[in-house]
């Protein structure tokens, strides 16, 4: 899949989510570029939550709002691997993963940041890293 055709899809399926799933969110980026997790070799983050609200439980820099970003770069290292990698299903799922993130920061809940971290130590353990 190339650039352009990931962020039409990208932008197709953020069209078909109910606007009250968006409210306060600044803006979906597509990013062309990778994004390797740190200290695990051929392994990348295919997007993220950035929420450096004030008011987020989150913390961070206040002023820049909430964002979710989806990295293109990513999709194309991990579907390199896979002979039966689903584009569409990669990218929805990714995308419905940070707009839940982003629900639960506005009800200031914190049970995906939560699985999350359970799911990556878990990944981290079987790979033998701390």
């Amino acid at each position: 899949m190339t650039y352009e055709l990931f962020r039409q899809t990208a932008e197709t399926m953020l069209a078909d989510i109910p606007e009250e799933f968006l409210e306060g969110l600044q803006g979906v980026h597509v990013l062309e570029t990778a994004k390797p997790e740190v200290e695990l070799r051929h392994v990348y983050r295919l997007g993220e939550y950035l929420d450096p609200g004030q008011d987020s439980f989150l913390g961070g820099n206040s002023g820049l709002g909430r964002h979710i970003t989806l990295y293109y770069g990513s999709f194309v290292a991990i579907a390199s691997s896979q002979t039966d990698f689903d584009w569409e299903a990669e990218i929805w799922e990714t995308l419905t993963h940070e707009l839940r993130h982003h629900v639960e920061s506005l009800a200031g809940d914190a049970s995906l940041v939560a699985e999350d971290r359970k799911r990556d130590a878990a990944f981290r353990k079987q790979l033998g890293k701390k």
